[in-house]
């Protein structure tokens, strides 16, 4: 009988299979800010790393290889854009306010999806209201989700 099938189950120096993160198929758009925490992350995640191989923390060490290639990823593809200052309709990177059938104003600021975080006011430029927002101006009224919107502002950056 072959050993393969006799041989205990060596789980012990395994290390758990984190898979790869999944990256957006979508144009990695970013705003300067967005660059910066790219390059933020992935300062933090080689430190990390380093940490992590002198201490021979094999898990960690997979972990943050993996997170590592992500972020390397995102930096290579990433496309700074800025919109033009004098701009009339939405575009990404700038910040829009709404006002909703119930007269409750929202303002989203348009941003690449690793920077995006609703509840601090922005939103991906592949969200479904950013999509609808794109190239309207200030008057117009966009429908997202069942519901109307008014632009009633745009600003640059």
């Amino acid at each position: 009988m072959s050993r393969a099938f006799t041989r205990e189950d060596d789980s012990e120096g395994a290390i758990a299979d984190f898979g790869e993160r999944p990256v957006s198929p979508h144009r990695n758009l970013v705003t300067r800010k967005g660059l910066a925490m790219i390059e933020e992350t992935l300062a933090g995640l080689r430190k990390d790393l380093a940490h992590a191989e002198a201490e021979s923390d094999r898990s960690r060490i997979a972990a943050l290889s993996r997170d590592l290639r992500y972020w390397t990823a995102r930096r290579e593809n990433a496309e700074l854009a800025e919109p033009d200052p004098g701009s009339t309709v939405v575009r990404f990177g700038m910040t829009v306010a709404i006002e909703g059938e119930d007269g409750k104003r929202r303002s989203w600021k348009i941003v690449g999806e690793d920077e995006a975080d609703a509840a601090s006011g922005s939103i991906s430029h592949v969200s479904p209201m950013a999509q609808a927002l794109f190239g309207r101006s200030s008057g117009d009224v966009v429908s997202v989700s069942g519901k109307e919107w008014e632009i009633v502002d745009l600003q640059a950056g």
